[in-house]
Formats: C-alpha cells, sequence, structure tokens
C-alpha cells in the first residue's frame, strides 16, 4: 500500500528486503499523549535545510528515511500548525531511531 505521496506504508517494522550493511536509515515515531500520530507529515532535510523527502506517517505514528551518511533533521507536521524539527546522524549499518513528541 502506498501513501498520496507515493512513498511505501510506514510500519515499525524494517523490510526483510532491507540489508542494513548497505543503508543508513532514519526511522521514528510521532505521538501526542503518549500516543502515535498517524497522517503526519516526516520530512527530511539536508544540512543545509534543503528539503530531499517526505512521508506521512502510517497508523502506528511511524516514518523512515534511507539517507546517505550525515547530519540531517527531520520535520515533523502535524494537525493544528504544528512543526517539530529534531537532529540526527545517520550511519551505514545504523538505524538512527527518533521519537517525536508533538
Amino acid at each position: 500500500m502506498t501513501q498520496g505521496c507515493a512513498a511505501p506504508a510506514q510500519t515499525a517494522h524494517l523490510p526483510a528486503t532491507v540489508d542494513l550493511a548497505n543503508e543508513a536509515v532514519i526511522q521514528g515515531t510521532v505521538v501526542r499523549d503518549g500516543q502515535p500520530v498517524s497522517s503526519a507529515y516526516a520530512r527530511l532535510l539536508d544540512s543545509t535545510g534543503e528539503f530531499t523527502a517526505e512521508v506521512v506517517t502510517g497508523d502506528e505514528g511511524v516514518f523512515r528515511f534511507f539517507a546517505a551518511d550525515g547530519d540531517w533533521t527531520v520535520r515533523v507536521l502535524a494537525a493544528g500548525g504544528v512543526s517539530v524539527d529534531r537532529s540526527v546522524s545517520a550511519r551505514t549499518g545504523e538505524v538512527a531511531a527518533l521519537e517525536v513528541t508533538i
């Protein structure tokens, strides 16, 4: 299933086809009052603040990006004008995990 932005459905578990030895993954969950937030937008911005990618959080509030090694910003946009930025570093062979509270 794909979301409106054509990204694959965002789930908490990495797909079995992901080879972490060759990937840098940024993955997180968006929560409000301890509950997952679906239909929020997670944007990936590079170290200069330029837009790189966007996904919509799934039912579990999960977002995931496959990124180059380096420093990134994840910007979460949600209903009610909410905008939260979180800095993260991606490294090949690792899953950089975030929980973004809105």
